[in-house]
């Protein structure tokens, strides 16, 4: 396995993992109201990423030991993942037509202990979380064959996520006025369209 190709699944996972968690969500708004208030930003951002890099490990490791018990698995699920992804892109393309805006809300901050309850719970509670990290980028780690592609799709997915999320939380405040603007969310919905398209392409020519 050349430098080239493992840099290949590592942006691929960047990709597929960044262009999933860029979607507004109760999550993101979470992260964003803590980085205005600057309250344990850090810890915050930390709970949310580690949690994803959880979730995206067991969905590469997952999936490849299921696929010992069915090797059908990874076509069934590039196909399916490949419709997902199609119609998925479509929403965002939707979504474009008339967008919302991120807000972060009002009043004091809490305490440690119930700021990372409730972000846990907001991660956890969230059934789009595991389909998104376990079997969006599970599935999508099957176009990638023998240990070291995976790992570095895998990295390249949580390497998204720490960016993601800590960007947002130490960048709040520089974000926050771009993001109130429905334009600025129109752009990132195309953009997150554009990419899923392309991931979508990528799983069916089977690279």
């Amino acid at each position: 396995m050349t430098s080239a190709l493992l840099l290949a699944a590592g942006l691929s996972g960047f990709l597929t993992g960044g262009s999933l968690i860029l979607a507004i969500g109760a999550q993101n708004a979470f992260v964003l109201r803590q980085g205005l208030l600057r309250a344990h930003v850090f810890q915050v951002c930390l709970a949310c990423a580690v949690s994803d890099a959880v979730l995206i490990a067991a969905g590469v490791a997952g999936f490849g030991a299921v696929v010992e018990a069915l090797p059908l698995l990874p076509a069934v699920m590039r196909w399916a993942g490949a419709a997902f992804l199609a119609v998925y892109g479509a929403l965002r393309f939707r979504a474009a037509l008339h967008p919302q805006v991120l807000e972060a809300g009002g009043g004091p901050p809490a305490p440690l202990g119930p700021t990372l309850i409730t972000c846990l719970t907001l991660t956890w509670a969230n059934p789009h979380v595991y389909l998104d990290t376990f079997g969006l980028i599970g599935a999508v780690s099957t176009a990638y064959t023998g240990l070291a592609a995976k790992t570095a799709f895998g990295l390249g997915a949580t390497a998204a996520s720490f960016a993601f999320f800590f960007g947002l939380g130490y960048g709040a405040r520089l974000l926050a006025p771009l993001m109130r603007r429905p334009a600025s969310w129109r752009v990132l919905d195309i953009l997150i369209g554009a990419v899923m398209w392309a991931i979508a392409a990528q799983l069916l020519l089977g690279h």
